[in-house]
């Protein structure tokens, strides 16, 4: 592994998977963690879609940043596309309980999202050289997105050694070819944090709420955030989110208003909190 691509999209999960991929990276070229060229082969890349979220892109910098490495964004607009609360005029659901979470793919769900992600990183890997791909989705929390899989996640790697030149090209010299890494797949949110927290990640550069108030501050009801929060309270981690007054105060209302054990594994439901 000489070097790696890693969607970084300012959240929780993003954010320990590019320290993951750091410290992976490193270790195979003997460096010690955190070392600047094992950073320098860690090249961040950001999407930006068109979220109403956008604050999202700016804590992916400071989230880049924050672990030296290399930070692209690349924008397309799925706005064009719709039929997502983050991307059209449709509301953020709030206050759902666990029971509600736990069922169904919600409207914060982006058609496509990780496809076309991963598809665009795919060809900034290719360009690079690098055969190296990170993302932080997770099978195991609430909120039933299709695209954090591990079915999808092993159909894309196959189609991405089918549909490049590298690909086609390792393939005939019997090379390894691309590799797509989820080193978060089947974690629950309180091992994410704990695996964080070990790594050095600085939690409070990251975002995860899908409503902002216009100062940046989450709004502590959406699903994402109740997901969040809970996960600093089982890990017995504080939050350093900076919360909207509407959220109704830290993590005391979390507990009363996430219903049952937020720690429950779903296999095929997943987040990109």
């Amino acid at each position: 592994m000489k070097s790696a691509v890693v969607l970084v999209s300012g959240g929780l999960d993003s954010a320990v998977a590019l320290a993951v991929a750091r410290r992976e990276v490193g270790a195979r070229q003997g460096a010690t963690p955190g070392a600047n060229h094992a950073n320098r082969a860690i090249h961040a890349l950001s999407i930006d879609y068109g979220q109403r979220h956008r604050v999202e892109l700016e804590a992916a910098r400071k989230v880049a940043a924050s672990m030296g490495a290399s930070h692209r964004v690349i924008s397309i607009d799925l706005r064009a596309v719709g039929g997502s609360a983050l991307t059209a005029a449709i509301d953020v659901p709030k206050d759902r309980d666990a029971d509600e979470l736990s069922h169904g793919i919600p409207i914060t769900y982006v058609p496509a999202r990780n496809l076309t992600f991963l598809s665009i990183a795919l060809g900034y890997a290719e360009v690079l050289g690098s055969r190296d791909l990170y993302i932080g989705v997770n099978a195991v929390d609430y909120s039933g997105y299709p695209d954090c899989r591990p079915e999808f996640i092993e159909s894309f790697r196959q189609t991405a050694n089918l549909a490049t030149k590298a690909g086609v090209e390792d393939h005939d010299a019997h090379a390894r070819g691309f590799a797509i890494h989820t080193p978060l797949m089947m974690m629950s949110k309180p091992e994410i944090i704990r695996l964080g927290v070990s790594l050095g990640v600085d939690f409070s550069l990251t975002t995860s709420c899908y409503d902002p108030d216009e100062a940046g501050r989450a709004c502590g009801r959406c699903d994402s955030c109740q997901i969040r929060r809970r996960g600093f309270v089982d890990a017995g981690i504080a939050d350093p989110t900076p919360y909207a007054p509407s959220a109704g105060g830290g993590v005391e209302r979390t507990e009363c208003a996430t219903k049952g054990d937020a720690n429950s594994r779903h296999p095929g439901r997943g987040s990109g909190t």
